[in-house]
């Protein structure tokens, strides 16, 4: 668990990471590099979920040395799905990261929401509806495991 007084705002509790792969993890299916050693740092810490659409059928070979589960979507209604997902591990518990339109519901949806503005891009309503937004997931990464910064940046 992770957890974090933040002056003025909120205390969060954290005990799920959830993670869009594409875009957020990896760029064209493959895992950025650095990702990994923090994803094993964090799941001494937080359960680890990846929750995907799995566009090139990379999530499970990349992240097999990292203690974290993976759900593949389906095709449809994606948005909602990864929605329904953190409601079922409790929102008030997760911390969610992701870059797409369809990571949008996720991101606000969680405690702690983080938008990742990488190669991809990122969805400018997911920007909107996070916390925070970052340049790379090696920074969001980081943020979680130096949670003195979320207190900097979350601040009243």
């Amino acid at each position: 668990m992770i957890q974090v007084d933040i002056p003025g705002n909120r205390t969060l509790k954290l005990e799920h990471l959830v993670l869009d792969f594409n875009g957020t993890l990896a760029v064209d299916g493959q895992l950025i590099n650095g990702v990994k050693p923090l994803l094993q740092q964090l799941s001494q810490r937080l359960k680890i979920h990846i929750i995907t659409a799995d566009t090139f059928g990379t999530v499970k070979e990349s992240l097999n040395d990292v203690e974290c589960k993976v759900v593949i979507l389906s095709p449809d209604k994606q948005d909602k799905q990864k929605a329904s997902y953190i409601k079922r591990l409790g929102r008030e518990l997760c911390v969610a990261i992701g870059n797409g339109l369809n990571d949008r519901i996720m991101v606000k949806s969680a405690q702690l929401g983080i938008a990742t503005i990488q190669a991809e891009g990122a969805a400018a309503p997911t920007v909107k509806c996070a916390d925070i937004a970052v340049l790379s997931i090696l920074d969001g990464l980081n943020l979680l495991l130096n949670p003195q910064r979320l207190t900097a940046t979350l601040r009243r």
